[in-house]
């Protein structure tokens, strides 16, 4: 299983990949699921990936070699967001094509974000038929894989304007979330921030799985979600508040 999110605010975008493959209680692995194409000052591009490995990896080999056989288009040469999501599409399609046994395919889904000069960075989503959505003022973070369980936090605090730090924090405690309810999420956790009109990004950052740094986050999290629940009003309280309502209501 895998869990990468992405987030767009204004300031610039945050991506974050877990590295865990599962394919059975005995056959974990770790392999990384962002990769960065870009020429520095010019245009960059990162990449998530979640679905099938071989699909995968066949792709993202297909994009590194389109690139140093300077075969056209490829991920360097392409103008926007737009071309580059289309041209991402296209290979997910015909790497499936050749994998597909008797009917069956094997899927693999895409996160594509980046900017191009001066142009405004866009992160999209690639599904496995090619196609795909773009990210907006009303939906600024997308996902591919074990989804549901880092939605929460994002949907609660993101905002565009919000700045990158607290987007990064933002991303890990949603990867905190996913790996505390989905062992086959994992570790090594990557990191990128790109912020808005940077086109030489500096800011990578990969948590092993003994990172000290991930122990503190997880910990800090679960203290201070457990602070916020035993501040809940008690259950007796808001059942009385409900019913002295109630009898307000009726006698008015």
């Amino acid at each position: 299983m895998t869990y990468c999110v992405a987030i767009s605010v204004d300031a610039g975008m945050v991506f974050c990949s877990d590295s865990l493959t599962n394919a059975g209680v005995d056959q974990v692995s770790t392999y990384r699921k962002m990769f960065r194409f870009g020429i520095d000052g010019e245009k960059q591009f990162v990449i998530l990936t979640s679905g099938n490995l071989a699909t995968c990896q066949a792709t993202i080999a297909k994009i590194k070699n389109d690139i140093s056989q300077n075969i056209r288009p490829n991920l360097l040469t392409v103008l926007n967001l737009e071309e580059a999501a289309d041209y991402v599409g296209d290979i997910s399609r015909e790497q499936q094509q050749k994998r597909m046994v008797d009917g069956k395919n094997f899927e693999a889904s895409f996160i594509v974000g980046g900017q191009v000069r001066d142009g405004r960075h866009e992160i999209t989503m690639i599904y496995p038929e090619g196609n795909y959505i773009t990210t907006s003022e009303d939906t600024n973070y997308l996902q591919i894989g074990e989804s549901k369980y880092g939605k929460p936090i994002l949907d609660r605090i993101l905002s565009p304007s919000l700045d990158l730090d607290t987007c990064a924090m933002c991303a890990l405690v949603s990867m905190d979330s996913t790996m505390r309810s989905n062992l086959s999420v994992g570790p090594p956790v990557e990191l990128l921030i790109l912020k808005h009109g940077d086109l030489t990004p500096k800011d990578h950052i990969r948590f092993d799985e003994d990172s000290n740094f991930l122990r503190e986050l997880k910990k800090e999290w679960d203290e201070h979600l457990k602070d916020a629940f035993r501040q809940m009003p008690p259950l007796s309280w808001a059942a009385n508040w409900d019913k002295s309502n109630h009898e307000q209501s009726g006698t008015s």
